[in-house]
């Protein structure tokens, strides 16, 4: 038997979807949406919801809508009444872009979900001197679709973008940001987050960045970003940055 708290958040997770086209709604003109695909599929086979049942969609737009199911099937779309539209906001007052040098394997995804869950905007995979992955086309939809399900989950209504990988240099130099930092270790006081506004992080790979990594960082503006005196695998380091800044204003 589920215990309250877990029930609670097992309901809630289940009552939000994804569609991935803009929602058209107005308030002079309810809208009906499909939902194809993995959505459809967990709405019909896992959830086993049907005609008549409410539940709640977000397009990644910001807002969030109150359906009705019509019509569902088993192998294919399921067609809903939007009934209502609410703009929700559960972003952080900092928007924050992470560079980041990828882990292997699973950690990755593990890494998406907990990005998103703290409200990072945008994640930029870096392609640095120690990188140890490279994900190609099919990785990346994958951690798209992670962020998908890290949303569904914490209710964010926004979706956090998953950039192509870039070479590092070539972040340092496109990034626009009020405040810009490098995780690594230095004598200079840490650049300081904003209250609002926008905030760059670069996260290294575990072999750290090089010394020409590090220069190149300084002469392009950035400041550092220290996170103690422990060696953090990437995710944690990843996650501990972004979570300073989401959550120090």
């Amino acid at each position: 038997m589920l215990a309250p708290l877990a029930a609670l958040h097992l309901t809630a997770m289940s009552r939000r979807y994804f569609c991935p086209h803009p929602i058209e709604f107005t308030a002079e003109s309810p809208c009906v949406v499909s939902l194809e695909g993995p959505e459809s599929h967990h709405l019909s086979t896992v959830m086993r919801v049907g005609a008549g049942d409410r539940l709640t969609l977000f397009d990644g737009s910001g807002a969030e809508f109150d359906a009705e199911v019509l019509e569902i099937q088993r192998r294919g779309p399921a067609r809903l009444l939007v009934r209502t539209r609410d703009e929700v906001s559960r972003e952080p007052p900092v928007t924050l872009t992470l560079g980041v040098a990828l882990p292997k394997g699973d950690r990755q995804k593990v890494l998406v979900d907990m990005l998103t869950q703290i409200g990072v905007a945008k994640l930029v995979p870096l392609v640095t001197e120690h990188s140890v992955a490279a994900p190609k086309a099919s990785g990346i939809d994958k951690l798209r679709r992670a962020v998908i399900e890290a949303s569904k989950q914490c209710g964010r209504n926004r979706l956090m973008t998953i950039d192509e990988p870039a070479p590092l240099a070539k972040f340092f130099g496109a990034v626009q940001a009020d405040c810009k930092v490098i995780a690594h270790p230095g004598d200079e006081e840490p650049s300081r987050a904003p209250a609002s506004g926008s905030v760059a992080i670069a996260i290294g790979p575990e072999g750290g960045f090089s010394d020409e990594e590090v220069a190149a960082a300084t002469a392009a503006g950035w400041g550092t970003l220290r996170l103690g005196k422990s060696i953090l695998r990437i995710e944690t380091a990843a996650i501990a940055a972004a979570a300073a800044y989401a959550v120090s204003t």
